[in-house]
């Protein structure tokens, strides 16, 4: 599972692969604001929300973006840079690798307050796949329209 997740991880990286930061950051189509460095972005409050906050419980840590939780805040990249959104994201991707290393299995099972309800660690390496794959999609999409690049 871990390897599938990499996969995808370096997919999403991938897409982003050549272009200039004002390329990152062109958006999608009116009204949405998504940009594949809003992806990139998005995706490192995620990979924070699900390993650090969930997993290792580290319930206080705020999130990248926004310090009242707000995960849509990670989409708007208009100021941002590829340096200050990767650094971001493979920060939290090596978070999220040493807890699932540490981790005596993929049974570990923790309560995740937010959701009110118990999870694996399993379930959550499959949740962060789904995320990822459906993410992956959109840049996709991105990559094609910023220079007509596609294909993994």
């Amino acid at each position: 599972m871990r390897d599938l997740l990499d996969f995808h991880r370096a997919t999403l990286a991938m897409k982003c692969d050549g272009l200039t930061d004002e390329q990152l950051r062109q958006q999608s189509m009116p009204p949405s604001t998504l940009s594949l460095l809003g992806l990139v972005r998005h995706m490192a409050e995620v990979e924070r929300a699900w390993f650090r906050r969930t997993i290792n419980q580290e319930t206080d840590l705020p999130l990248v973006w926004s310090p009242e939780g707000d995960f849509q805040v990670a989409y708007d990249a208009s100021t941002s840079t590829r340096e200050e959104a990767f650094a971001a994201w493979q920060a939290e991707v090596e978070q999220s690798r040493r807890i699932e290393r540490e981790a005596e299995s993929l049974d570990l099972t923790v309560h995740a307050a937010r959701w009110e309800s118990d999870v694996t660690l399993r379930a959550v390496m499959l949740h962060m796949l789904l995320e990822y794959t459906r993410h992956n999609g959109h840049a996709d999409f991105l990559r094609e329209g910023v220079d007509g690049v596609t294909g993994v």
